[in-house]
């Protein structure tokens, strides 16, 4: 059997041990999505129909942000980078396994686990509260499509991060713009669908709209027919794209890597 699907199961048992540490982190989550919420609701308020969202669409969004910020991870990176400052990137060099592949399969178990923990309750929350349209059964399949291709995404965004660890020797430069990039296009802050102009255009077609914003508008039935697929497609491009970009600068760091001179 392939030990990557022992790795997701063990990273998703190792992420999920401590559920009450993760249930604070859903709480913070749940408070921001309520005052996000009410924020919106003034600004739809005075714009209503602003970027073709109605009040309930920008409040639904707002809590499937929330829900996605664990997922994805958009405040974090990889270990990888951890093990790559301090030399221990040697032995997951040693294993007889694809580096790329191991992580990808680690990251999905942490995703699964924060989307069970961190993920549930703000949307449970929201929808509670406030009169959200949530999808039927159909609409949830096609909603699990496009997040698990988000955090496909999302993992080789970080990976390159990561990687690039091996070059500057400290990454807090490079996790920084990250982290700006991942906030400001993805939808993290606001929806890329009320972004004016050439702004908004170029904002939905870069890596990070893959994040957020997709998975929200296929919850929301924005996409629909060969307009789903589209999304579907525009996600998967992109995954395809930074993973193959993983893989290179993967074996360029196996060049440039030196282990006691060897």
């Amino acid at each position: 059997m392939s030990v990557y699907p022992w790795v997701a199961a063990y990273s998703f048992r190792r992420h999920a041990a401590y559920p009450l540490g993760a249930l604070a982190e859903a709480v913070t989550n749940t408070v921001f999505g309520f005052v996000r919420a009410w924020i919106v609701l003034a600004l739809w308020d005075a714009r209503p129909g602003l970027g073709g969202y109605t009040a309930a669409d920008a409040v639904a969004f707002c809590f499937i942000t929330q829900a996605m910020i664990g997922p994805v991870q958009v405040f974090g990176g990889l270990e990888l980078t951890r093990r790559i400052r301090s030399g221990d990137v040697a032995i997951d060099l040693y294993r007889p396994v694809d580096l790329q592949g191991w992580w990808l399969a680690d990251d999905l178990g942490r995703a699964a686990g924060a989307l069970l923990l961190r993920g549930v309750p703000p949307m449970a929350a929201g929808a509670a509260v406030f009169d959200l349209a949530l999808p039927g059964p159909a609409g949830w399949a096609a909603f699990a499509v496009a997040v698990l291709l988000a955090v496909v995404t999302g993992f080789a965004l970080r990976y390159l991060v990561a990687l690039v660890t091996f070059w500057l020797h400290d990454d807090r430069g490079m996790q920084a713009v990250a982290l700006i990039m991942s906030m400001f296009f993805s939808g993290m802050i606001l929806p890329l669908v009320v972004f004016p102009g050439a702004l908004g255009t170029v904002a939905r077609a870069l890596p990070w709209a893959a994040l957020i914003q997709v998975p929200a508008d296929v919850f929301l039935g924005e996409h629909s027919g060969t307009g789903l697929l589209s999304a579907y497609a525009f996600q998967a491009f992109w995954a395809v794209v930074l993973l193959a970009a993983g893989r290179a600068l993967t074996l360029a760091a196996r060049h440039r890597l030196v282990i006691h001179g060897g």
